[in-house]
């Protein structure tokens, strides 16, 4: 699980031109933002997201509840956990965590270890040197990405997947069998 920040000013990223002749850029210098919280199951490219205005507890809390809804839990006593960082948001005494659903803390200052990181990075390359009109089509942007990961989760299984990630959810899947 993890959140990432999309807005209407863009990333660059280099662009292709004749030698000598410098790039054209246009420029939108207007802060709005929208925040992608997302979840990622590396095993099945099962994914779950969710646009909110902030990152912060309120959202944080939207997120889980809005997740657990989503999720039951497929076996009784079973628990689902959500891997993610030490942002304040999630270390905030005052999150309501669903009865399954159980954090699993990373290691600090190491977003490698994050599956979700890569969905981040992706989708600001597929979103970089564009201009958005306003927050409507940002979405409309974002949302264009994650139907192609939704309609074939086998591409999210590939950039999530990592051989020791998949390891270990083995490994635990079958200590709890």
């Amino acid at each position: 699980m993890d959140e990432g920040r999309f807005g209407l000013k863009v990333w660059f990223r280099r662009r292709w031109c004749p030698n000598g002749v410098r790039p054209s850029w246009v420029v939108a210098d207007r802060y709005e933002w929208r925040w992608l919280y997302a979840a990622i199951e590396p095993t099945t490219g099962r994914s779950y997201f969710l646009l909110l205005p902030r990152v912060d507890r309120h959202c944080l809390q939207v997120f889980l509840d809005h997740f657990a809804a989503a999720h039951a839990t497929p076996i009784e006593g079973k628990s689902i956990g959500l891997v993610w960082d030490g942002s304040g948001s999630h270390r905030s005494t005052q999150l309501n965590w669903p009865d399954h659903l159980k954090p699993v803390r990373l290691p600090p200052y190491s977003p490698e270890l994050n599956p979700a990181e890569q969905v981040m990075r992706v989708l600001r390359e597929r979103l970089a040197n564009e201009i958005f009109a306003d927050l409507d089509a940002l979405d409309a942007a974002i949302e264009t990405v994650l139907h192609e990961w939704w309609h074939d989760p086998t591409r999210l299984q590939r950039l999530t997947g990592y051989g020791w990630w998949l390891t270990g959810a083995h490994n635990i899947m079958t200590l709890s069998s």
